[in-house]
């Protein structure tokens, strides 16, 4: 005999059906919360919310953001969901400097993390929280002032020469040869990195086995699995645990953790000191001896976190944005060639020779690459979290403690009043002139406040010398592998071009 009816069969569908009905009804159970508070939202659908595309791999992060964006046109911000749970996004500029700026104490903290037994993932600069943060962005400034960068560059010379002798050896005269500039800018960042941030030669370049490439290709290696872990971190963090997601991969991890302990224990031991990145880390290792700071040490994983953050956001940012800015080159000669015509003019004026001030003085050098930026802002989003109550200025409205809060970099630089024709490269946006027009906040690629990105200017500095170091020799142009308007990897973190970068790399005629 069954429970309820006189068919078992009937019975078991009847108690799914009810179970069915109460998992909807829970996963339901907030969709209207912004709507209930007067804030726009597009209709989420059952279980996943706002999330579909995103969850599924078919958009990039910073496609979806950037969607959600575009679809709240005319407003100050807008609410929608991850999941059940609301994420609010902000579009107003002037709304946009408090929450990065004016109200920091409020959104002191970024919604993502790790899990804390993923120490490297956890403590290092990027992921770790308040009050820890506060004092290690503190500790870590130093490295990055003028003097120290000079310093650097000396370095970054010596890797210059290798990417000259690399390009050389590919015989690119007459027609050239189709070339990834993505995986070439990658070695040649990786090989800058080794030596400004670690003092060691890594030798990208001329070994494809070589241990810093293949550490950093399995970072950001976005495979389905890996994409998923980057979504967990960023998104649903809820699911760290389940997911076991880890920052950088077990493996990358181990290698990272091992070169950096290798190199402290050779330079204690033999007394060298190359005022560079290791350097900083072993006086601050030596300074705060026994001291913990809400929970982090300047010891163990805490302190191999900076080193190892260090690598894969100066190496990956700067590569992407030097294959990128080579792309739109590729695709608009007329800009390339005056870019160049301004390396060669330098180089002439110099005696054929790169120097920290050239880099960092050439004008329209500085341009190209601020307009690739606004085109490719490399982490295309910026997200927070309310620290406490928060009353939006202006509006009768309050987001709660635990509000996870985002604002699309990439959908601002993409708005048509504050940048006509966003989708036309144009360096002259960032003229002189028209840059004291620019709408405060609207162009966010470095982000903005406290948390502005610590290394910009050696990811500035590293990707200028790149462009000089190619283009005074060589031009780049379109091939049959070239994919325009250029398709974003949909499991990437970071702004990255699905399948690679491919262009036509040829010596110039004139060239010696």
């Amino acid at each position: 005999m069954a429970l309820v009816t006189d068919c078992w069969f009937i019975d078991v569908t009847i108690m799914f059906l009810i179970f069915m009905i109460i998992v909807y009804l829970y996963a339901t159970r907030r969709f209207n919360y912004w709507k209930n508070r007067n804030v726009m939202e597009i209709p989420p659908i059952p279980f996943l919310g706002n999330f579909a595309d995103c969850f599924f791999l078919r958009k990039c992060p910073g496609e979806f953001i950037m969607y959600l964006h575009s679809q709240s046109a005319g407003l100050p911000f807008m609410g929608f969901y991850v999941f059940d749970k609301p994420f609010f996004l902000v579009r107003d500029p002037e709304l946009i400097k408090h929450v990065l700026v004016k109200d920091f104490d409020y959104f002191s903290d970024k919604y993502s993390r790790t899990d804390i037994k993923d120490r490297l993932g956890w403590t290092n600069l990027f992921m770790i929280k308040n009050p820890a943060w506060k004092i290690l962005r503190s500790k870590l400034t130093p490295i990055f002032t003028s003097g120290r960068l000079k310093n650097m560059f000396n370095l970054m010379l010596i890797v210059g020469d290798d990417l000259d002798t690399y390009l050389e050896s590919l015989s690119l005269e007459g027609k050239g040869k189709t070339l990834d500039i993505k995986d070439l800018c990658a070695k040649f960042t990786t090989d800058l990195i080794g030596i400004t941030a670690y003092g060691l030669k890594v030798n990208s370049l001329n070994d494809p086995n070589a241990e810093f490439r293949r550490c950093g290709k399995k970072i950001f290696d976005f495979t389905w699995y890996r994409g998923f872990e980057i979504l967990t971190m960023f998104f649903i963090p809820s699911l760290i645990k389940l997911v076991r997601a880890d920052f950088f991969g077990k493996n990358s991890s181990d290698f990272l953790r091992k070169t950096f302990w290798e190199n402290v224990d050779h330079r204690l031991q033999s007394g060298i000191k190359k005022h560079d990145l290791v350097d900083l880390l072993i006086e601050l290792k030596q300074n705060h001896e026994g001291q913990e700071f809400d929970g982090f040490k300047f010891d163990g994983d805490d302190l191999v976190a900076q080193a190892a953050v260090f690598f894969t956001g100066g190496f990956e940012t700067s590569s992407t944005t030097l294959a990128l800015s080579l792309f739109e080159l590729a695709l608009n000669p007329e800009i390339q060639n005056k870019l160049r015509k301004e390396i060669t003019d330098a180089l002439d004026q110099n005696d054929n020779k790169v120097t920290y001030e050239m880099v960092t003085n050439l004008s329209y050098l500085h341009m190209v690459v601020s307009e690739t930026l606004r085109k490719y802002p490399v982490f295309p989003f910026i997200e927070r979290i309310t620290g406490k109550d928060y009353k939006v200025p202006g509006h009768d409205l309050v987001l709660e403690k635990g509000t996870p809060v985002y604002i699309s970099s990439m959908g601002l630089q993409y708005e048509s009043q504050y940048f006509p024709e966003p989708n036309k490269y144009d360096p002259e946006r960032f003229n002189d002139e028209n840059r004291k027009n620019l709408t405060p906040y609207t162009y966010l690629p470095f982000g903005e406040g406290p948390h502005m990105c610590i290394g910009l200017r050696l990811g500035l500095l590293e990707s200028k010398y790149g462009l000089i170091q190619i283009l005074r020799k060589y031009q780049a142009t379109p091939c049959k592998k070239t994919v325009s308007p250029m398709r974003l990897d949909p499991r990437g973190l970071t702004l990255t071009a699905l399948n690679g970068v491919y262009l036509n790399l040829s010596k110039l005629a004139t060239s010696n």
